[in-house]
């Protein structure tokens, strides 16, 4: 009686292997890319929701200014001089405002905004919409329809 495997039969077993890990490595790879994505977009709603909480704690407007080539996203409080907070994003995100010259989003002390949608395209086709209601200051964001 025989024990253990042939070499063929190890081969084989490689090659199967081999095969089955060449297809799973791309979608493992766009998962990822998609779970940044959806990070990036969670840390952008935050900002501009602390933007407007800032406003009505403070009792002041804040500014939220977009500068979409260095993607960075900077707090300003009435009167100051410099940002209170900046927050920077991924180099693989564009961000783009719509209009394109609406780049900045001001919050009153009450929550009101003057509103304001941002398109943030991900690797791939991913893309989401971010929008502040003018009303109610609320900060929303979802994913946009595919190309």
């Amino acid at each position: 009686m025989k024990r253990g495997f042939t070499l063929i039969e190890l081969a084989v077993t490689l090659l199967v292997l081999a095969i089955a890990a060449a297809f799973v490595a791309p979608a493992i790879g766009r998962g990822l890319d998609n779970l940044r994505t959806r990070a990036e977009v969670s840390g952008f709603t935050g900002f501009l929701r602390a933007a407007r909480e800032q406003a009505v704690t403070r009792g002041e407007i804040q500014e939220v200014r977009l500068d979409p080539s260095s993607r960075t996203l900077e707090i300003w409080g009435e009167g100051s001089r410099s940002p209170r907070s900046t927050r920077s994003f991924l180099y693989l995100l564009r961000i783009e405002p719509d209009p394109p010259t609406a780049k900045t989003v001001t919050f009153q002390p009450q929550g009101l905004s003057n509103g304001g949608t941002f398109r943030i395209l991900g690797p791939g086709d991913r893309r989401y919409v971010v929008t502040v209601d003018a009303l109610t200051g609320r900060v929303s964001a979802r994913l946009a329809d595919s190309l």
